[in-house]
């Protein structure tokens, strides 16, 4: 009796959930009077205004829109900062904020899969303000000392993360955990070991139960690509061996400049070079420039070069922001996804190589205080 009652109710819920073709999202926005805020969608290139409102004295709103499709993500605006939820069918959907910590510091009743994205949000937020608060002048001790905060953060959302993909693969907080990021470098990839059971237990479900969903071909692609990058590991390998059996010797570049000039690391050698991996459209971009120009200046005239390959996804972009660098910068035509980053072993950007006169690789990843005194011992 009991069963048949609780099939019954799944039933009329199923019926309820396919006659009704809107969701609903109300709530209360305190101390926000006369503000405007949106309701956004949040696609997988863009993100577009679906409404607004002028928020009145009680704070209250309502928005409605068509059921998705699939999971979907949406967004609460409220001039800069954002409220992030997902929508899985016909959900009605209630957030209670206040004007200030509008972003993080919400209730939310009616999807626990947006709970989730709140925690995880919430997360990278405090990771990233910390990540804020490194700058290129800080002490080593001090910086070295902060990474290490930043690092154990990271490793501590990434096991919470683990914990909900595990738990459903399937969710829209699964997925959204796949994509989160900080300073513009996403926290899992497909191409880390480490990460990619959890990449391809999300991929193989949405593509499993959602396979014409625009989203599930896109991760599902993503991973398909870092299982063939697996085949280049020999690369790494014979790479790795030149390291461990020798501690020297380099990989030879050659790439176009921005004037489509074909410039060889190897013609450089005979001078202390600095091997630099980065992107101009990455947030640090401007102040890490500064940095490199302030060091070639120093440096140049006793013997210093830089070869910097470009990561730039935009060409144009790279084209611009390389006009007036005095020193050697090369991009491959496929971007981010150019063979040196395998050969190289680059996980994040920037990461640099500092070479001495005969072509040995020193060191990786210095820090600027430390380049600087290791460049005035090579040279």
């Amino acid at each position: 009796m009991k069963k048949s009652l609780i099939l019954c109710l799944i039933v009329l819920g199923l019926v309820s959930c396919k006659q009704n073709t809107k969701f609903y999202i109300t709530g209360t926005v305190k101390d926000a009077k006369g503000e405007k805020l949106y309701f956004e969608h949040s696609g997988l290139s863009n993100t577009t205004v679906l409404d607004s409102v002028r928020l009145r004295p009680n704070g209250s709103f309502k928005f409605k829109s068509d059921r998705p499709a699939y999971p979907d993500f949406y967004r609460l605006r409220l001039n800069d900062k954002v409220i992030t939820f997902a929508v899985d069918s016909c959900e009605e959907i209630n957030i209670d904020a206040k004007s200030t910590n509008f972003a993080t510091e919400y209730t939310v009743t009616g999807s626990a899969t947006s709970s989730q994205i709140q925690i995880l949000r919430k997360s990278v937020m405090n990771i990233q303000q910390l990540a804020n608060e490194l700058t290129s002048d800080m002490e080593t001790n001090a910086r070295n000392a902060k990474i290490t905060v930043i690092e154990k953060d990271i490793e501590t959302h990434k096991d919470m993360a683990r914990k909900m993909i595990l738990q459903n693969p399937r969710s829209a907080a699964a997925y959204f955990a796949l994509y989160q990021k900080v300073n513009d470098t996403y926290l899992f990839s497909p191409y880390i070991k480490s990460d990619k059971p959890y990449c391809a237990a999300v991929a193989t479900s949405y593509n499993t139960f959602m396979p014409e969903y625009e989203r599930s071909k896109n991760l599902y692609a993503l991973v398909i690509d870092a299982i063939r990058k697996e085949r280049q590991a020999k690369d790494k390998e014979a790479w790795n061996e030149v390291f461990a059996k020798q501690g020297t010797g380099y990989i030879d570049i050659a790439l176009p400049d921005k004037n489509n000039v074909a410039r060889k690391l190897s013609s450089l050698i005979g001078k202390v070079i600095l091997l630099d991996f980065s992107a101009y459209e990455a947030k640090e971009s401007v102040d890490y420039t500064f940095a490199l120009r302030a060091l070639y200046e120093k440096y140049h005239k006793r013997g210093f070069e830089i070869y910097q390959v470009s990561l730039d996804r935009n060409k144009q972009l790279w084209k611009q922001s390389s006009e007036n660098i005095p020193w050697t910068c090369v991009r491959d035509e496929n971007g981010p996804n150019t063979k040196f980053v395998n050969s190289y072993n680059i996980s994040e950007i920037p990461t640099t190589f500092l070479m001495d006169k005969k072509g040995n690789i020193i060191s990786r990843s210095l820090s600027f205080e430390e380049l600087r005194k290791a460049i005035e011992q090579l040279l």
